[in-house]
């Protein structure tokens, strides 16, 4: 089994940054993909990003690309998301995920492990 607990949400003005954790126990996160969803009220959740466990390469939604960062410490089993120039369309339930396969994924449906979320908003 794994607990993953998400943390660092908050309101923040357009334009600010905030920096999510992920903290995985019960099983490490160090061989899995990890990605991080959304999800904002009325919506469906949607992919943010993944990292890969082999070469920590990332990918990213098209709508974060190049103001969203994420990474990975094996060593304190956690994940990160440190967000930039954060608009309010970013504002959403952030969740992070452990995936069930060995390659990244952009659908909620390949990941089985999943925190509580953190709440993001962005006022403008």
């Amino acid at each position: 089994q794994v607990q993953l607990v998400e943390s660092g949400g908050g309101l923040v003005q357009a334009g600010g940054s905030l920096r999510l954790s992920c903290a995985a126990s019960g099983r490490t996160l160090r061989t899995y993909v990890v990605g991080w969803f959304r999800q904002a009220p009325g919506k469906e959740r949607e992919f943010v990003a993944y990292i890969n466990w082999s070469d920590e390469s990332p990918y990213y939604a098209d709508s974060v690309k190049g103001r969203f960062t994420i990474s990975r410490d094996n060593a304190k089993n956690t994940a990160y998301l440190q967000m930039n120039s954060l608009k309010p369309a970013d504002t959403a339930v952030y969740y992070c995920a452990r995936s069930s396969i060995s390659y990244g994924s952009t659908s909620q449906y390949t990941y089985n492990y999943w925190g509580q979320g953190t709440q993001v908003t962005v006022s403008s």
